[in-house]
């Protein structure tokens, strides 16, 4: 029989900071209202992001002044390995694990550079085995979240009586350029937000079953959203027919998916979906059958936490297990690629 990996536990951090949508707001007027002929007709941006709150590791003055590349990726690595540090703890200790006891780490982050790896960084922190498997993804941004628990999955299933360690990290925060007065840069001041998480994924302890994984890469699509380097940092690239792109293309991949397993939207209990923005949640409710917020757990993820790229599924997903998990449930993420992620969880 194949093995089946399973979610075991999972832990989420956050940093200190907390940042209110308000003063965001109030001090991004205060940046741009000069570089805009009418600065008004941006402004509500912020409200219209649903966003009430979200994390940073780092203060709101930080935000005021300009930054290098170099101290942004400096300050990337002492936090990421921090917040990498507190999840995995908590993973562990809900998985009733030593960190000797894990056989492997999948690492993902796409909003700083590290070399040698933050696996290998928080092995530094963690007594882990030293003969322990390293996978490091860069690059997937926001669908790393669903696409990296599945490389976790993959190489569960590979080894039934392994176990591994899930670790996502985004820092988005970091990536604010204080000399961008392009729309792009606005729009990440009122979504982006810091956090972390960790999960322990294997095929021979108890927890929702991941019985499938898929993904799907558009042609002509890699300008739709990712990175441009600058020399004061990572510059983001949002197209804004992100959610119209949603609305008119996600549905086949997705149903494919389902079709794949013999399911439909209808045999979904619960849909956890990375949300990307309002206006996503929007578009994806309307492919997924669902009512006007309909997405709850998304929703209230974003409004809590903001768009902390491949992490913030995760945050969607722990809400989802506190409360008391049924399934069939579809994990969902769009990320640069431009891709979409899928992933199925399923009861126990």
């Amino acid at each position: 029989m194949t093995a089946v990996p399973r979610l075991v536990s999972l832990g989420i951090a956050v940093p200190p900071h907390i940042l209110d949508q308000k003063e965001v707001a109030r001090d991004a007027g205060k940046l741009f209202a000069g570089a805009f002929g009418d600065w008004s007709r941006l402004t509500p941006v912020y409200a219209n992001a649903q966003i009430d709150t979200r994390h940073s590791c780092v203060p709101i003055e930080w935000y005021m002044e300009p930054h290098g590349f170099a101290e942004r990726n400096r300050l990337f690595l002492e936090n990421a390995i921090d917040l990498l540090q507190s999840a995995a703890e908590q993973a562990l200790r809900d998985a009733g694990l030593r960190p000797d006891q894990i056989d492997g780490i999948v690492t993902v982050s796409s909003s700083g550079i590290a070399t040698p790896s933050l696996d290998a960084l928080l092995m530094e922190r963690m007594p882990f085995r030293r003969n322990l498997q390293r996978l490091p993804i860069f690059g997937l941004g926001c669908a790393g979240g669903v696409l990296g628990l599945a490389r976790a999955a993959q190489m569960a299933m590979a080894a039934p009586t392994h176990r591994y360690l899930y670790c996502v990290v985004e820092l988005c925060g970091l990536t604010f350029r204080h000399a961008d007065r392009s729309k792009s840069n606005v729009i990440a001041t009122a979504l982006f937000g810091d956090g972390a998480a960790a999960a322990v994924v294997s095929a021979n302890m108890a927890g929702p079953a991941i019985t499938g994984w898929a993904e799907h890469t558009w042609p002509a699509s890699l300008d739709v959203m990712g990175w441009n380097v600058r020399d004061d940092g990572l510059a983001v690239v949002f197209s804004r027919d992100i959610p119209t792109w949603v609305r008119q293309r996600m549905a086949e991949p997705a149903n494919d998916f389902l079709a794949s397993k013999g399911m439909t939207m209808a045999d979904i209990k619960t849909f956890v979906a990375h949300p990307g923005g309002a206006k996503v949640l929007d578009a994806l409710e309307k492919i997924f059958k669902l009512p006007p917020g309909g997405l709850e757990d998304s929703r209230a993820t974003l409004r809590e936490f903001g768009n902390m790229s491949a992490a913030t599924v995760m945050f969607v997903l722990k809400r989802v297990l506190d409360r008391g998990f049924e399934g069939p449930s579809l994990l969902s993420t769009l990320g640069p690629g431009f891709t979409a992620g899928f992933l199925m969880l399923e009861q126990a």
